[in-house]
């Protein structure tokens, strides 16, 4: 296996070490039981246009190839379609590039049907992209008469349109997934639990984390892109307070564009989060790069921070793996979340921190409610169960005079959706917000 450094200036992606990258790499290729043989970091001054490398690199790269007996060298890196095919030429093994190794681990990952068809797409975008002048065989004449291709369509044009008619038949299918998941929203909306998501670079912990919170047995292991397919599980606050847990693909530097635009759909689900957790290998040497890869993902999803405060959102930073550091680091990280109020330092391993993690969403999230005293007759069971299921009930006193006394906390959509389903009760409902939000001007 070989990794080569591009330069960052024109590649315009934050530095990073050339043995972090080529480690990063072989990660990679270790996620789909790659057996990697030898690893080498090649210094780039200037790319060639034919071969990416210069022709003495390309020989003396060829020359450890057959020594090894390697069947396929990976490039971290991007290689044009000319470029892919001469080394392939010149090494007479299969090359792989950064983006085509990353297609090949989310397609044996994929587990449900739109994740296959999200990769699936996303690998289409991409060999479209390989048909110019790629495979001789391409330049065959298919001649013929009638509709079948035309007189004189080459096989390439046949190939190229082929893979666009398969595109545009998995994009109306991923349309119909995307408007399930505007419907799936619309119902978390309308229940209403706030939704939380976990974001973070592959590998930082994200699936472990989830599992810890939520015991719900998520494949997790020491794996870059362990997961990809979403997974939502509900979750109760220390306040007794529920909320619906969103765990979503990993990121990574240089994702290929093509993949962000086809689990766009998936990722979306952080632009409805009222809190987006962002999990950080906090023992990774690279932590502070990492978090600008996830920072830089976000942004062209529309997650910003002038977006979040626009919409209310809040993002905290999760310091995962503390439990990795030792002494004086472990120490530092602790007092860096004590000290800042959107960090937390946790071992989702061992649970350290997790509930301090908790105890801080329930602040976030307890903080859009509004706190309400609300006396029920006791006969209205419908409205008092509905409150009991979609409000936070801090107390309830049943009375002697056939009044139940709820100490509510209640966001301003319940409080609507209350008022339309109850309206016989929803005057004094408003009365008693109005009451509190009295006491609390005077607080």
């Amino acid at each position: 296996m070989k990794s080569a450094e591009h330069q960052a200036k024109r590649s315009g992606t934050t530095t990073r070490s050339a043995e972090s990258r080529l480690e990063e790499a072989v990660g990679l290729a270790a996620a789909i039981s790659l057996d990697v043989v030898g690893s080498v970091v090649v210094p780039l001054v200037q790319p060639r246009p034919a071969t990416l490398f210069g022709e003495g690199k390309v020989d003396e790269l060829k020359g450890q190839i057959a020594e090894l007996r390697v069947e396929l060298v990976v490039v971290d890196g991007p290689l044009g379609p000319g470029q892919q095919r001469n080394l392939e030429r010149a090494w007479n093994v299969k090359v792989l590039d950064r983006t085509g190794l990353i297609l090949e681990i989310f397609g044996e990952r994929a587990r449900t049907r739109e994740g296959t068809l999200q990769v699936e797409l996303a690998h289409l975008n991409y060999q479209k992209s390989r048909l110019v002048r790629s495979w001789t065989h391409l330049e065959r004449q298919r001649g013929g008469f009638g509709f079948l291709g035309g007189p004189g369509e080459t096989q390439i044009e046949a190939d190229r349109r082929l893979i666009q008619e398969r595109i545009t038949k998995i994009e109306r299918q991923l349309e119909t997934v995307k408007r399930t998941r505007q419907l799936h929203r619309k119902t978390r909306r309308e229940a209403p639990y706030p939704v939380v998501a976990l974001v973070g670079y592959t590998n930082a912990g994200k699936s472990t984390l989830f599992n810890r919170l939520t015991e719900a047995g998520v494949f997790a292991e020491n794996l870059l892109f362990a997961t990809l397919d979403p997974t939502m599980r509900s979750l109760l606050l220390p306040s007794g307070r529920k909320i619906i847990l969103s765990d979503t693909v990993g990121f990574i530097s240089d994702l290929p564009t093509h993949l962000v635009a086809a689990f766009r759909a998936t990722l979306e689900e952080v632009l409805e989060a009222e809190v987006i957790l962002h999990v950080r290998d906090a023992a990774h040497e690279e932590t502070d790069i990492q978090k600008r890869d996830v920072e830089a993902v976000l942004a062209s999803l529309g997650v910003t921070r002038e977006s979040t405060a626009q919409n209310n959102q809040h993002v905290v930073d999760v310091l995962n793996k503390i439990d990795l550091l030792a002494g004086e680091m472990h120490d530092a990280a602790v007092n860096l979340a004590q000290r800042e109020p959107l960090t937390v330092a946790v071992s989702a391993l061992t649970g350290e921190g997790t509930q301090e993690l908790l105890s801080l969403i329930d602040g976030l999230i307890v903080d859009e409610e509004r706190h309400v005293l609300f006396d029920v007759p006791s006969d209205e069971g419908e409205a008092i169960a509905w409150l009991h299921a979609n409000a936070h009930v801090r107390r309830r006193v049943d009375g002697d005079d056939g009044i139940v006394h709820l100490d509510l906390g209640l966001s301003p959509l319940a409080a609507g959706r209350f008022e339309k389903r109850f309206p016989d009760l929803s005057k004094r409902l408003g009365e008693a917000a109005a009451h509190a939000a009295a006491d609390n001007a005077a607080e």
